[in-house]
């Protein structure tokens, strides 16, 4: 008599004739993943993003650097201490996705639902503050026109939440597929892609503070 299946939940997949033993499936029966060539595809995809996107903050620094120095209007910009607590809402955003991650792989999907959604709460959390970052700036007279140092800093943090707000898109999504017992082996990739892009939005945004904090 086959197994019956629990809506929702992961099955036991018993296995035909021929010897075998009953397998497992931690993901709902689902087996096997995109071939090998395809992840390469998506992987590489990725890495080409991250590179441009890497290309155009290398172009920006270097063009505040040369202004920085180009003149002496330059007015050093005192960074909100909201800014500092905002980064550490960011860093744990990246913990709890590389949580969900390994517990994807692990085959524990309910597990992987809660630090993905987790995961989305912090980087809408972040964005938000950011947009109060701004906001405190304002109302202390500070503005994207005010000086060459302001600027800057409306760029670069502007510039980045558009694209975090794109790696944000990609989590919902990913929450969406969990919470509906879609994410499996086949999807595992997309989970990690989309892991790179936020760990790099990490890293890119740790690099953006210690410019604008240097070169004030």
């Amino acid at each position: 008599m086959g197994a019956t299946a629990v809506p929702g939940k992961p099955q036991t997949v018993l296995g035909g004739g021929g010897g075998g033993g009953p397998r497992e499936s931690r993901f709902g029966g689902e087996g096997g993943g995109p071939p090998g060539r395809a992840r390469q595809v998506y992987r590489t995809g990725m890495w080409l993003a991250v590179l441009a996107i890497s290309m155009l903050f290398v172009a920006f620094t270097s063009a505040l650097i040369v202004r920085r120095g180009l003149s002496d209007d330059w007015q050093p910009l005192q960074l909100p201490s909201l800014i500092w607590w905002n980064t550490g809402i960011l860093l744990l955003s990246s913990v709890a996705l590389e949580k969900g991650r390994r517990a994807l792989r692990g085959g524990f999907r309910e597990a992987c639902n809660r630090w993905v959604t987790l995961a989305v709460g912090l980087g809408v959390a972040f964005l938000a503050l950011q947009v109060q970052v701004w906001r405190l700036l304002a109302a202390q007279g500070v503005y994207i026109d005010t000086n060459p140092s302001s600027s800057f800093f409306y760029l670069l943090t502007a510039t980045h939440g558009v694209h975090l707000l794109g790696g944000v898109a990609a989590l919902v999504y990913v929450a969406v597929e969990a919470w509906r017992y879609r994410l499996g082996p086949a999807k595992r990739t997309v989970v990690e892609v989309t892991a790179i892009y936020w760990h790099f939005m990490d890293g890119l945004w740790i690099y953006l503070l210690l410019l604008l904090s240097l070169w004030r």
